[in-house]
């Protein structure tokens, strides 16, 4: 895993003009997208999201290895924007999610439940969502928010095989972090969220939502 990673969660949703091609027509579209979109970072994955969203046919997911002064994401948001302005005609953004990895200050070292989009391993399901904490619990003591935390970790690994990767967004988008998780079980992923409903941290989220919930496709299958 890079050390610090950039990374690009985007949702789309086919347009009426794209339905009104043939199943050929369609088929190039996809292509393109998929073509376009891998070429435009370091690596990209797909996922399906209709019907688990009624709003969002599919979602990209763009990692790109980032420095400690985040020079590389000019060049990342310019390319990925310069292919994705010829998609329009066909698909329309429905929402992007984006920040930086970074160390986390509760947890001690890396996890085996850590996801690395440089690794290769893509599980069947990913859910991704908005995450903010109230002002409440900034101004709390460091050892009060740790002894949160550890209870929400224990909690979480509990779970081995679902795997997560939080990306920090303070000051760059409307929510603070963005939390994904990959699993190979969804009613498992169900369980975990709703086990974490009892925490003690609960009472200091603000938001966790719009959910979005894909279906890993490999090129070939988004493209067919």
């Amino acid at each position: 895993m890079a050390d610090r990673q950039l990374n690009l969660y985007a949702t789309y949703a086919y347009t009426d003009a794209y339905f009104a091609l043939d199943e050929a027509g369609r088929r190039a579209v996809r292509q393109q997208i998929a073509d376009e979109a891998i070429a435009a970072a370091e690596v990209t994955n797909l996922y399906t999201v209709f019907p688990a969203r009624s709003d969002t046919d599919f979602l990209v997911w763009s990692a790109w290895g980032a420095s400690e002064d985040g020079r590389e994401t000019e060049a990342a948001f310019t390319g990925y924007h310069a292919v994705s302005e010829g998609w329009r005609k066909f698909v329309r953004p429905v929402q992007t999610l984006w920040g930086y990895t970074r160390v986390s200050q509760y947890a001690r070292g890396k996890s085996e439940q850590d996801m690395d989009p440089f690794d290769g391993e893509r599980a069947s399901y990913f859910v991704a969502y908005p995450f903010s904490k109230t002002k409440e619990w900034y101004l709390m003591s460091m050892d009060a928010r740790q002894g949160q935390m550890n209870e929400h970790i224990k909690l979480g690994k509990q779970f081995p095989e679902i795997k997560q990767l939080l990306l920090y967004s303070f000051g760059l988008q409307d929510q603070e972090f963005v939390v994904a998780y990959e699993m190979e079980n969804l009613p498992q992923f169900s369980k975990l969220v709703n086990d974490l409903r009892g925490t003690e941290a609960r009472r200091h989220t603000s938001l966790d939502t719009p959910l979005i919930t894909g279906i890993h496709r490999t090129k070939e299958e988004f493209v067919r």
